[in-house]
């Protein structure tokens, strides 16, 4: 869902590459269904790894409070949000989710992205 957010807020003005520490291999049609809900497509997304992005070093890298599990991948910025899984609630747990991570990647790109980006 971020990946999807930061694509659709930002367009082409910033590269965003989103992956897990445990991927499940597919979207959960969950969070298809609730970004379907605000107009942004994600069906197209596939679940990575870690291993599975370009292995250099990144403006910021955001984990979603795995912890340990999230190996030190080198950033100029290191952010948490400490988001929790909504695998395991029902649609109204991904769209609190969904909700909160639009938040927080609007706050991001805000911050981060848009001083840097001429017009």
């Amino acid at each position: 869902m971020s990946e999807g957010f930061a694509r659709s807020l930002a367009g082409d003005t910033i590269e965003v590459f989103s992956a897990g520490s445990r991927p499940m291999g597919i979207v959960h049609p969950s969070a298809v269904e609730a970004m379907r809900a605000v107009g942004i497509d994600i069906s197209h997304h596939r679940s990575k790894g870690l291993s599975q992005i370009p292995q250099e070093k990144y403006d910021c890298i955001v984990t979603m409070g795995c912890g340990d599990a999230c190996p030190q991948i080198p950033a100029r910025k290191r952010i948490d949000w400490q988001i929790p899984d909504p695998v395991s609630g029902d649609a109204q747990n991904f769209e609190r989710v969904r909700d909160l991570i639009q938040t927080k990647v609007q706050e991001l790109i805000r911050k981060e992205f848009l001083p840097n980006i001429k017009k």
